[in-house]
């Protein structure tokens, strides 16, 4: 039987839930725990967790420049957060051993939504969750010009770009 293996983005620690922790072994990153405040309530569940075994696990080099490659490609890259990027590169490093059976628990839609385009497992704690993939890119309202990269001023007329869909895939 496969491990089970929850990796824990901050949202899902933000969203007050419980965690089974018995059946499953739960990770996250380093940079999940500088975003807690300490002090606070989720601040203690979050040192609960650990003295009930959460694991703190760094995430290859590799692995974080093919989520910021990958990020880059649907434009996300601008919407993640050094923590977000780390959570997918763990959830490719730990997705490589066959034995374990990985799911991210997150909230956030743009983890979801490069966790879906690479095949990659998450399950939310008190949102839907994504239902369509999505591929961003900036546009130009001023002239129309579109751009694949994260670009704030067009260069062809120098007006503040917007971030606009560009293709959507229904999640199968």
């Amino acid at each position: 039987m496969k491990q089970q293996i929850f990796i824990i983005d901050t949202s899902a620690l933000l969203s007050g839930k419980t965690f089974n922790v018995s059946d499953v072994k739960l990770i996250t990153t380093t940079s999940v725990s500088k975003e807690l405040n300490p002090g606070g309530a989720d601040f203690r569940n979050f040192q609960y967790l650990k003295e009930m075994g959460l694991r703190i696990i760094s995430a290859s080099k590799g692995s974080i420049n093919k989520i910021k490659n990958v990020a880059q490609e649907t434009g996300d890259l601008n919407k993640l957060s050094e923590a977000d990027i780390e959570i997918l590169a763990l959830a490719l490093d730990l997705n490589e051993n066959k034995n374990n059976q990985i799911f991210i628990l997150t909230d956030d839609y743009a983890i979801q939504n490069i966790a879906n385009y690479l095949n990659l497992k998450f399950k939310t704690m008190s949102q839907r969750g994504i239902t369509k993939n999505f591929k961003w890119y900036y546009r130009c309202p001023g002239c129309g010009k579109q751009f694949k990269a994260s670009i704030k001023i067009c260069p062809i007329c120098g007006t503040e770009t917007k971030i606009t869909i560009g293709q959507k895939h229904r999640i199968k």
